[in-house]
């Protein structure tokens, strides 16, 4: 099979190994690859290519993910059996353009498939060790003894009442006063995300946006065939100049925001900018998607209100999770709003899915009520706080010293700035191989622009892996930086 890579062009030139991907693709579907078939070894097309092995493993990984091919250790790489294509006179029904979009955004992600051992210093999943499996089955058990078939049919749309009104009390707390009625329970903060956003766009509008932002929002946007408009980050949060430029664009309908512990960030918007950011909101007329997924994490500095705790006007609607502060598999979460929005994001809710998990709701709502899921936030903020604190001496001590990172307050994650002339992408399959793994820092930003940056995350390993996921992450940084700072000083004499 022959392959072109077209190192030069005009255009905006598309990465080597997608290259190599779409034309081995290509072969596949047009049959001259048959099922079956056996792909050169990643070492002698690497060769003939004349590319880093590396190139190529990516894009075999890439059309393993597709289900293209199929990898088998100490076989090789071939087509994928019973795949339907034109070569055999078998043409399967067409996608519509808004899911290839949304696929080709799935494969342009890392593959996270590593070796054993890896330190995973790239995911956002709570740790299983810090599950609180014993007191929630007490709640489970107690609801299950009252409630009984109750709990086992459709329930009302808004949710669980108890629930309502316990997630109600915690907001209170935090700043938020904010009732039962305002609230309408869903399957964790990303059907918020979904629910929020459909009440005020529709395909085609745009979404104003931090940049860089949660990923998985950036596919929500696909999905829902709305465009992203960036907002740059400053130091004190999202840049409100740039911002009340792009909402005062009639086709951008909402901005959506995390001001605590952001993500991929993990910083912490001041106070005076978020009443800054409220007053833009009602004078511009537009309305703020705030997610608050890690608002129960905070482990250190001083509590601040959530945005809708400032806002008089009900321009904000909040996004609350369980998903991160207990446990991902019990998919709630809570859209608090006020008038007519809550109208809204009921018949929304009831459009795509009845009610959710009752009995879930139930066992929660008596969690919450009986103080273990306090009991377990004190024992998973002291694990954070000792790990962050891990991650961050880690860094001073092998980080180049023009390598800069975020001091985050509360939740998991942290943001490492790299020397210009690196893109995290093509340090992620080195230090993989190496035994860490990390989030580049591209697949962050609405365009997957080159990144110099990666998001580092203290979710599932403990301080001595922090440490030695740092030092291999620090030597592979090393091994790279001399040939990106000749590329920066060659570029600076050519400008």
């Amino acid at each position: 099979m022959e392959i072109r890579i077209v190192r030069e062009s005009a255009r905006p030139k598309r990465a080597v190994y997608l290259q190599i991907a779409d034309q081995i693709r290509e072969s596949v579907t047009s049959g001259h690859l048959p099922a079956g078939a056996r792909l050169e070894p990643i070492r002698a097309l690497a060769a003939r290519l004349g590319v880093n092995r590396d190139t190529v493993s990516l894009a075999y990984e890439l059309l393993v993910r597709e289900g293209i091919l199929e990898a088998t250790v100490g076989r090789g790489t071939f087509v994928r059996s019973g795949r339907a294509t034109r070569g055999n006179g078998v043409t399967p029904p067409p996608f519509t353009p808004l899911v290839e979009r949304l696929l080709q955004l799935e494969r342009s992600r890392p593959s996270y498939a590593s070796v054993d051992g890896a330190i995973p210093l790239h995911a956002l999943t709570p740790d299983p060790s810090l599950y609180p499996i014993s007191s929630f089955r007490k709640s489970l058990d107690r609801v299950v003894e009252k409630g009984g078939s109750d709990l086992l049919v459709y329930g009302e749309h808004q949710g669980n009442l108890a629930l309502r009104d316990a997630i109600a009390g915690r907001l209170s707390a935090h700043g938020f006063d904010t009732g039962s009625e305002q609230m309408v329970l869903c399957q964790g903060a990303s059907q918020g995300i979904s629910l929020a956003m459909r009440l005020f766009a529709e395909p085609g509008d745009w979404v104003a946006v931090e940049e860089p932002t949660y990923h998985n929002v950036l596919a929500a946007l696909v999905s829902l065939g709305l465009r992203a408009a960036p907002i740059p980050m400053t130091e004190h949060g999202p840049d409100l100049e740039v911002l009340e430029r792009t909402l005062a664009r009639p086709e951008v309908k909402l901005f959506y925001t995390m001001p605590s512990f952001h993500n991929p960030l993990g910083t912490t918007t001041s106070m005076s900018h978020r009443r800054t950011l409220i007053d833009l909101a009602a004078r511009m007329g537009k309305p703020i998607v705030e997610d608050g997924f890690e608002m129960d994490l905070r482990y250190a500095g001083e509590r601040v209100s959530p945005l809708a705790g400032f806002d008089p006007h009900g321009f904000v609607v909040h996004l609350f999770s369980f998903s991160k502060s207990l446990f991902p598999g019990v998919r709630i979460g809570a859209v608090t709003a006020r008038g007519r929005a809550v109208d809204g994001l009921l018949a929304l809710k009831n459009a795509s899915d009845l009610s959710g998990a009752m009995i879930l709701q139930a066992a929660v709502a008596d969690f919450v009520k009986c103080g273990a899921y306090d009991r377990h936030l004190a024992r998973i903020k002291a694990t954070l706080l000792e790990r962050r604190d891990a991650m961050v001496e880690a860094l001073e001590t092998v980080m180049p010293d023009d390598a800069s990172w975020t001091y985050p307050e509360g939740g998991y994650q942290l943001w490492l700035e790299l020397p210009a002339g690196l893109d995290t992408r093509n340090l992620f399959t080195e230090a993989k191989q190496s035994g860490v793994l990390f989030a580049p820092g591209y697949q962050f930003h609405h365009d997957g622009r080159p990144s110099n940056a990666m998001r580092l995350t203290t979710a599932l390993a403990s301080p001595d892996e922090i440490r030695q996921g740092i030092e291999i992450l620090g030597s592979v940084i090393k091994r790279h930086l001399p040939h990106a700072r000749q590329a920066t000083r060659d570029t600076s004499i050519h400008v």
